[in-house]
């Protein structure tokens, strides 16, 4: 991985000129660089042309992107975006993760629990609202002030229609706030997915690399009234190669990234956070392999949750291996040094912004104080168990609610309930043998973290050891019956305090230390880094004007850049891969095997079609499923990955390296057609 040149070019995001700049940044909609993309590509990019895209985007609950592509609401995705809904679907006798799915019909379309899709409408900027409601304060009163606001501004914004939904975003590190307001639709159902061993052919061993040969590509559609949503602003699926150095675009939203941290919070990255998940993955990804091992059924379970470890491993690995690059640091404390200084030559400026690194610096010992407690106690409190999830939600909803919205903890607020409640009260499976496998390591990690002798041990566990309580608290739960749920969230406290299920009772016992570990992250860390970042974006507003993109927040935002390979070490990597490929990589043990479908339509599907290719765009995770447009606005294909190169990304973008690996529509509807009989979806897309 080019490190150097990859660190040096983050570093120049803030200091050379736009036009001097390649494909780099995530960009909002509503400052997108369309003077900079016409001299960089040679495409003019309108107003008219950015409403469309917006319009056809949609923005997926489950952490992935989206793109409409029918008349008729049908939405264009990744598998791994939906893995999830078709394993919820799945029983022992229908593995819908192993075998596919396709609904042949609409009456066969199956809801996903859990998912809600987004269609932006429009941005508003708020900072002066948010600016002025917190105004002096700090602290504890910095965040209830903030709260506050984003709950009013939310509520305002969508009023009492239950068609939108509202919310205040953050951009630059709390140096601007804009209110996103969404057309939302709450029946999605899954429509086609591919079996596994097709979307993520290659398995591990190929993640994160290029050249690639998966059909990681699915469809959803939107429904209402449960009728299917008409959707006239769809985009269209152009069946064809993309051309090498053609111009492309990705709609989608970028999860998060870290390009505008200080140097003082990428050495805590570094140092504290990145190095404790990792270990923690790394051994929960052991604990799932041994797990699946035990039978069919336990590796049909395990699927899922394996998946999303090892993906998470990976890409973290990355970030990580970037961090400890010398010459990144070096990259990124010159970085902050130019920017330091312009300010310094300004006496005004300098006056106004004061020394905001420094506070910063400050702050990251007392974040090194209190992260593990916070992190095993809050952030990840019950590790990836459904059932603990359930009842935390249920005991602190039914407190929260009893408050005004302003008062609330953000997720509880009246504009964020409707999504809460959907996700909590869809009917969706809970396996007992994996939660308690996820709930039992939550408490083992948290004791050795700890120690035995914290307080807060003391209360998770008391004389009972993570095995025997994990146990007994996943055996006695009823919470995976929805009908107990929703008893429970409409009885609102009274229920809550009356109930016997021994998740609540534990959830209960628990809160108020959680909350108060919570609060003191929040007023001691959160709080005076957020308001000492939001100087450093004033900062490079008055120095930089908009050269500056902000990071990624899981937002609407639009990347430009084009097809184009890459040279690694004296190799050319092409930028397209065939469906022909695809049959020479094979092995036929796992994890490249073909399926026996794709084996049977080898002779009937034209092996010359395009099935991956790469682009310069900019994006990372959550931008999974964009769909990676042509300058006429015409789908060439859903983004699914990075290559190796991308993987530092959270931190800088390198243009000589990294690259956007795509599913190309043309070998996507060789795969329709041929491999799985799609024939009415292939209609519906538009290809005769």
């Amino acid at each position: 991985m080019n490190l150097k040149l990859a660190g040096a070019l983050a570093a120049a995001a803030l200091t050379l000129p736009a036009s001097a700049l390649a494909d780099e940044g995530m960009w909002t909609f509503d400052a997108f660089p369309a003077a900079r993309v016409e001299q960089s590509l040679g495409v003019r990019i309108d107003q008219k042309w950015l409403d469309r895209i917006q319009a056809a985007s949609v923005r997926l609950t489950s952490g992935c992107s989206a793109s409409l592509v029918s008349p008729d609401g049908l939405v264009l995705t990744n598998h791994h975006c939906v893995v999830d809904c078709a394993q919820n679907l799945s029983s022992g006798g229908s593995d819908y993760v192993k075998n596919s799915f396709l609904a042949r019909i609409r009456a066969e379309e199956r809801t996903c629990p859990g998912v809600q899709a987004e269609i932006l409408l429009s941005i508003t900027d708020v900072s002066d609202d948010i600016a002025k409601a917190t105004s002096g304060l700090s602290g504890d009163d910095f965040n209830k002030a903030r709260n506050a606001a984003y709950s009013r501004l939310e509520s305002e914004g969508c009023g009492k229609d239950p068609q939108t939904r509202c919310q205040v975003i953050s951009f630059y590190r709390g140096g601007q706030h804009k209110l996103y307001r969404y057309r939302k639709y709450s029946d999605v159902r899954l429509v086609f997915a591919p079996e596994i061993s097709a979307a993520f052919f290659g398995g591990d061993p190929d993640n994160f690399n290029f050249p690639r040969y998966a059909l990681d590509v699915s469809f959803l559609r939107l429904y209402e009234n449960g009728k299917a949503v008409r959707t006239p602003q769809h985009l269209t699926w152009k069946a064809r190669a993309p051309l090498p150095g053609e111009a492309t675009f990705v709609s989608g939203n970028p999860g998060s990234t870290n390009r505008l941290l200080t140097v003082a919070q990428l050495e805590t990255q570094r140092d504290l956070i990145l190095p404790i998940g990792q270990l923690q993955r790394a051994e929960l990804r052991g604990r799932l392999i041994e797990f699946s091992r035990r039978d069919a059924e336990s590796r049909r379970i395990a699927t899922d949750s394996l998946f999303g470890v090892e993906n998470s491993f990976k890409a973290l690995f990355g970030q990580q291996s970037a961090l400890n690059s010398p010459s990144l640091m070096d990259a990124k404390r010159a970085e902050e040094a130019e920017l330091r200084a312009r300010v310094a030559a300004d006496p005004a400026l300098a006056t106004r912004i004061g020394d905001p690194w420094s506070e910063i610096s400050a702050l990251q010992k007392v974040t090194a104080d209190q992260f593990l407690r916070y992190r095993q106690l809050e952030a990840a409190s019950g590790g990836n168990s459904e059932l603990f999830d359930y009842a935390q939600i249920l005991v602190r909803a039914a407190r929260e609610r009893t408050l005004p919205s302003s008062e609330r903890l953000p997720a509880f607020a009246d504009a964020r309930l409707p999504l809460l409640e959907k996700q909590l009260l869809d009917a969706a499976p809970v396996d007992p043998a994996l939660e308690q496998l996820e709930l039992e390591f939550w408490l083992l990690k948290t004791r050795e973290y700890l120690t035995a002798d914290d307080p807060v041990t003391k209360l998770l566990l008391g004389r009972e050891s993570p095995e025997a309580l994990s146990q007994a608290l996943v055996a006695g739960s009823r919470l995976g019956d929805p009908a107990v749920r929703k008893a429970l969230w409409d009885g609102g406290e009274a229920a809550v305090a009356a109930s016997d299920d021994p998740m609540i009772r534990y959830a209960l016992k628990i809160d108020a230390e959680a909350r108060a570990v919570r609060k003191a992250w929040e007023t001691q860390v959160s709080a005076p880094t957020e308001a000492a970042a939001a100087r450093i974006a004033s900062a490079r507003f008055a120095v930089y004007g908009d050269k500056v993109y902000p990071d990624a927040t899981f937002s609407l935002r639009l990347s430009y850049g084009k097809v184009a390979g890459w040279t690694w070490r004296g190799r050319e990597v092409p930028p397209t891969t065939t469906l022909a490929g695809l049959y020479e990589r094979a092995t036929g043990a796992e994890p490249f095997r073909v399926a026996d479908r794709w084996l049977a339509a080898r002779d009937r599907m034209n092996l010359d079609a395009v099935f991956n290719f790469v682009t310069t765009n900019d994006i990372v995770g959550g931008n999974s499923g964009s769909p990676v447009i042509s300058a006429k606005g015409e789908v060439l294909g859903a983004a699914f990955d990075g290559n190796i190169h991308s993987l530092g990304g959270d931190y800088g973008y390198d243009a000589i390296l990294n690259r956007t690996v795509v599913v190309s529509t043309a070998g996507a509807t060789e795969a329709l057609r041929h491999v799985y009989g799609a024939d009415a979806l292939v209609r519906e897309l538009g290809v005769r």
